[in-house]
């Protein structure tokens, strides 16, 4: 689905901040990006979108070349590329239904968007989508009156509402506590699911991602050094991206089963792999 070759990026610094990432993502996998900082994650999923332009390589969409783009086909291109970012992104003004319809503005312009004067299928998927992240009792709230965990579950349903067939994912548990990061982890891997969505993550936390991902790519210094199922991480390889550190010295995990997520967590099958080889924060 998603096809990534030779793909690099230099900045005009001089710095590089990719080195021939090599990447095939299927349609409905979830990946795992994961690295020190500055090892090129937000660089690599902004790639994707261009909203980074990469300096070589090949990125391919579903047999679209996107780094061949521009304007109007790029605009058209990015519709199947749902962006999570990891400050949310929403204008804090607007209500909680405005700011997903926002979704929308690569669909109906600038001008209509302005105008909220949205087609009303798009109105009824936005319910449908705020009912589904459990935010339908706060769709009048302005968005600055929620919770860092609403905001992002707000983030989630406008970027379903462009129907997209990738997500590209920004840190999205990076403001979060921990209870709320698994609940928004476990979110995004049930819409994932549900919609046969390919989703690229970029996280710090690695047992999260051991816990709700398919695949782990591990960068270090703007290049692949692990690509592999989460099972497949062990403390040699955490050594690998991260440097030295005694990563078998680790906390329990905690059992899902005796969180108590409250009315707005959804649910998820119990037998996700274990978490397993600790934090990178």
């Amino acid at each position: 689905m998603l096809t990534l070759s030779g793909v690099g990026k230099r900045y005009s610094t001089g710095d590089r901040a990719l080195t021939d990432i090599e990447l095939i993502l299927p349609k409905g996998q979830v990946m795992a990006l994961i690295g020190p900082s500055g090892a090129g994650k937000s660089t690599l999923i902004r790639c994707v979108n261009r909203l980074v332009e990469p300096t070589q390589g090949s990125i391919r969409l579903e047999g679209t070349e996107l780094t061949k783009l521009s304007g109007h086909k790029l605009r058209h291109a990015r519709r199947s590329m749902g962006m999570i970012f990891q400050e949310y992104a929403l204008v804090d003004r607007l209500t909680v239904m405005e700011n997903v319809l926002s979704g929308q503005l690569g669909y109906v312009g600038f001008w209509r968007s302005f105008l909220r004067r949205y087609p009303q299928e798009a109105v009824t998927e936005a319910f449908r989508l705020l009912e589904r992240v459990g935010l339908s009792h706060a769709i009048d709230k302005r968005a600055d009156a929620l919770s860092g965990g609403q905001r992002q579950r707000v983030g989630i349903a406008r970027a379903l509402l462009q129907s997209p067939k990738l997500l590209l994912v920004d840190e999205p548990t990076a403001s979060l506590d921990p209870k709320t990061s698994r609940q928004i982890m476990r979110l995004i891997r049930e819409l994932c699911a549900e919609r046969d969505l390919a989703a690229i993550i970029n996280i710090h936390d690695v047992a999260l991602a051991q816990q709700f991902a398919d695949r782990i790519v591990g960068l270090r210094a703007g290049e692949i050094v692990f690509d592999g199922q989460p099972s497949e991480l062990t403390s040699e390889m955490l050594t690998t991206i991260y440097g030295e550190e005694d990563w078998d010295t680790t906390p329990e995990p905690i059992d899902d089963e005796a969180v108590d997520d409250g009315p707005e967590a959804s649910s998820y099958p119990a037998n996700m792999p274990a978490m397993a080889a600790g934090s990178a924060r």
